[in-house]
């Protein structure tokens, strides 16, 4: 039976399109988050970024791989139901911590969030990965969107870097263009969302964030997840995050004293 907070149409509905909702997943977290993410940005890590350009409004924060300094990352990671709730939606046995993701929309921030797709930014591949996006504010507005079944495309879409809009690696023909999903028709998933829901998505799904245009802060924290079938590969380039000095050879899994596992069934 899958875990009490979701049920087999959840699992049909991840594997089909690459997204599903989880409500309430981090509900009992939510404070723990909050202060967690204010520690964050009083104290950036060495990863951390501003995500604006000069003249443009608001702010735009984002920091990851800060689990192990942060102890109420470390704790909710570790404490709550997300690493079993991933083991069924990826139907896999093993959970493996990849690392954890803050992006902070302040009030009045116009820009959104570009379409991606995180895979090709990270050195690791597989069917069973899971990002979950849990925003710490309610969205009604400043909602993550996902693009249904972009996660089984033939080909990656291009990785480009988020302030300078240039391509994240040097050769661009392995990649399709990134697409525009709402003027091509594409079937765009988004919800309104309290805090303590989540967004479950493929590592493969295209996905951006609308801007802040409210006068609320929107807070949102991101637990990446690895199932069994993930495998390190090698990128053309410096990953993001990097991880300097893993000493990974391609097709291994990654290792667990850095990545440890955090659910087995």
């Amino acid at each position: 039976m899958p875990h009490p907070l979701i049920t087999q149409e959840h699992i049909d509905s991840y594997q089909r399109d690459g997204v599903v909702l989880v409500k309430g997943l981090f509900r009992d977290h939510v404070e723990a988050l909050r202060q967690g993410v204010e520690t964050n940005m009083a104290e950036p890590g060495k990863y951390a970024a501003e995500n604006l350009k000069a003249g443009e409004g608001g702010r735009f924060f984002d920091d990851y791989c800060n689990w192990q300094r942060i102890p109420e990352f470390e704790d909710v990671i570790r404490s709550s139901e997300a690493a079993e709730v991933a083991a069924d939606l990826m139907r896999s046995r093993t959970v493996q911590l990849f690392h954890d993701h803050v992006l902070v929309k302040e009030p009045g921030t116009s820009k959104p969030t570009p379409w991606h797709q995180d895979s090709p930014y990270y050195f690791v591949e597989g069917e069973q990965t899971i990002s979950f996006w849990s925003p710490l504010d309610p969205v009604r507005e400043a909602s993550l969107r996902c693009v249904a079944g972009s996660h089984q495309w033939a080909k990656p879409v291009l990785p480009t870097r988020w302030l300078s809009e240039q391509n994240f690696y040097p050769d661009a023909d392995a990649y399709m263009p990134v697409p525009d999903p709402d003027a091509e028709g594409m079937t765009i998933m988004e919800w309104a969302m309290e805090p303590g829901d989540a967004v479950a998505f493929n590592y493969k799904t295209l996905h951006g964030a609308r801007g802040n245009q409210t006068q609320s802060r929107r807070r949102a924290f991101s637990l990446r997840l690895l199932g069994d079938d993930a495998r390190y590969v090698e990128r053309p380039g410096r990953t993001s995050p990097p991880f300097p000095g893993h000493e990974m050879k391609p097709g291994e899994k990654l290792r667990e004293d850095w990545f440890p596992v955090i659910f087995r069934r």
